[in-house]
């Protein structure tokens, strides 16, 4: 296993897609750690520099990065070594830490869940402290901080074309889930030769449902190891967590979303626990929990969880 350092630069990010004509900034074997480096934000949302740590490279990626707006500023892609269409990529988040001292919350006319009842654009820049890993908001609430990454994804089919990082999708993307922190892992289908990882959007703490369209949006650094799966075989993102096992759906229909979620949690309670699909379909009933991830990334998304000491008890 050998570990691997990107940073972000106006070489290794690109702002705002996804696309698999993309040539990888790294290439790993199976099984190695990388960490990653990530900003977040354009011009308009960087304080003062005087009272706020700025990473150096942000005014470089804005001046000089290919951008697709609006959209997100990711670091990547890297390639993993033997990665073939129809693997899986296993994405273990080992740890997630802040590299920044302050985040920023955005609040857009015809934007959110709430899009008719707010008239005017609102920024507000948050103070985050590392030490006690709250965040500072502007009526004196100090909101522990639970720093995950928005967008985690790999490259989607060629035939797709160059696609927004905006809307989540069977690639992963803006999943917006904020399960998704250290300690997970995510499982991603594989579309490209490499399959192409890239990771940004990164969250100081999110609500499920994201309403007002951000988080307290931060630039982090994450250590992932991502490993190729050759034994899987699926074509939407899956993830667990130390305590649960979970499936996810997007679709702009929140009733989609959960149909979706429900029949891959079957799929996998029979997988992995060799339950009928009756039985699967009971237990869920009775054991397991769909979460609204967010409602306002064009497909809203849905999540299905249920405890891993349920399914193996």
């Amino acid at each position: 296993m050998t570990h691997h350092h990107l940073h972000s630069s106006p070489e290794t990010c690109h702002w705002g897609f996804f696309e698999a004509a993309l040539k990888p900034v790294l290439t790993v074997a199976s099984g190695d750690e990388v960490t990653i480096d990530t900003i977040s934000g354009g011009p308009d949302v960087v304080p003062d520099r005087s009272k706020f740590h700025i990473p150096p490279e942000m005014f470089e990626v804005h001046a000089k990065s290919e951008r697709m707006l609006p959209g997100h500023i990711l670091t990547g892609p890297v390639a993993i070594e033997g990665a073939a269409p129809g693997d899986v990529l296993e994405v273990e988040i080992l740890d997630v830490e802040l590299r920044q001292d302050w985040g920023w919350n955005l609040i857009k006319p015809l934007s959110g869940t709430l899009p008719d009842d707010f008239h005017e654009t609102r920024i507000l820049n948050i103070p985050l402290d590392r030490s006690r890993m709250v965040g500072r908001l502007p009526w004196g609430l100090d909101l522990p901080l639970k720093p995950f990454f928005g967008v985690m994804g790999v490259a989607p089919p060629p035939g797709w074309g160059r696609i927004s990082s905006l809307v989540p999708r069977a690639m992963g993307g803006n999943l917006d889930n904020k399960e998704l922190g250290a300690g997970a892992k995510l499982y991603l289908p594989v579309f490209v030769p490499g399959a192409m990882f890239s990771c940004g959007d990164g969250h100081g703490v999110q609500g499920d449902g994201e309403v007002c369209v951000t988080a307290i949006e931060t630039a982090l650094q994450g250590r992932f190891r991502l490993t190729l799966r050759k034994d899987l075989r699926f074509d939407y993102p899956r993830a667990e967590t130390p305590t649960h096992y979970m499936t996810m759906a997007m679709d702009p229909d929140l009733d989609q979303c959960a149909v979706r979620a429900l029949r891959d949690m079957i799929a996998l309670l029979g997988e992995i626990r060799g339950l009928s699909r009756e039985d699967a379909y009971t237990l869920c009933s009775l054991a397991a929990d769909l979460r609204v991830t967010q409602t306002v990334n064009g497909s809203k998304g849905i999540h299905c969880m249920i405890e891993k000491a349920i399914v193996h008890g």
